[in-house]
């Protein structure tokens, strides 16, 4: 087989021994393997190399594997993830699953589970490449258009049909609109905003959330200056509310 015939797999993981046995047995199974031992580097992989299916830890450095999971959602719904954490209770299974993870697997793990489940995920991924996406969860179907007051946002066509006339929303103000909507009613930090907006580290401290909200509330706010839908949480950063 050649490589470029090859399911393409991508490790996130921070603990090397692990990350290479993985990385062994799926090359034994005729994959082609990347790893990457952050979540930066992996957000990074993911874009440039287009792997079929990512193998995802929740304990990473710089940003933590839920954060690189919903960033990853937000543009692409379709790639299979398969969480492998020693966060194995329910409720981190139920967030996981909540946030768009398709398979969850407790560390330690039975090495031929593991490949069965991979396996599984990848033959899954094929039923819907070509067709229709019958994997998309709610969350996506829903958000075709949304409704702001007495503003229209298009997902599909990232136009907006505001105040201030019909917009064309930029790739990443979609993505930041669509992380508000999906947490709406829940105060987000601007570290958080960036860790999964952006993908930055923890600790990066940028404006660039502050200049996205400042164009959203010219495009949706009928007074930008008194925000109903994008409000300032002092000291902690930003709230979206719709009732």
């Amino acid at each position: 087989m050649k490589d470029s015939d090859k399911k393409r797999i991508l490790v996130i993981e921070d603990e090397e021994h692990i990350a290479e046995g993985l990385k062994l047995n799926l090359l034994f199974r005729g994959y082609d393997v990347k790893i990457a031992y952050d979540g930066v580097s992996g957000l990074q992989e993911w874009k440039r190399w287009m792997p079929a299916l990512i193998i995802l830890d929740i304990m990473l450095p710089d940003i933590d594997g839920l954060s690189v999971l919903q960033n990853i959602r937000l543009e692409d719904e379709r790639i299979p993830i398969l969480i492998l954490s020693a966060k194995g209770s329910p409720d981190d299974k139920i967030k996981g699953f909540s946030y768009g993870v398709d398979d969850y697997l407790s560390k330690p793990f039975n090495l031929e589970e593991f490949l069965m489940r991979v396996e599984r995920l990848l033959v899954r991924a094929s039923w819907h490449r070509g067709g229709e996406d019958i994997s998309k969860t709610d969350f996506s179907i829903s958000m075709q258009t949304y409704n702001l007051g007495g503003n229209r946002i298009n997902f599909e066509t990232s136009i907006a049909y505001c105040n201030c006339g019909k917009v064309k929303l930029t790739e990443q103000e979609i993505k930041l609109l669509k992380l508000f909507i999906a947490n709406k009613g829940k105060p987000l930090s601007r570290g958080r905003l960036l860790e999964i907006g952006w993908g930055y580290a923890r600790g990066t401290t940028t404006r660039t959330v502050d200049n996205f909200i400042v164009r959203f509330r010219k495009y949706f706010e009928d007074d930008p200056k008194k925000p109903v839908y994008f409000k300032s949480l002092r000291s902690i950063g930003y709230v979206f509310n719709q009732d």
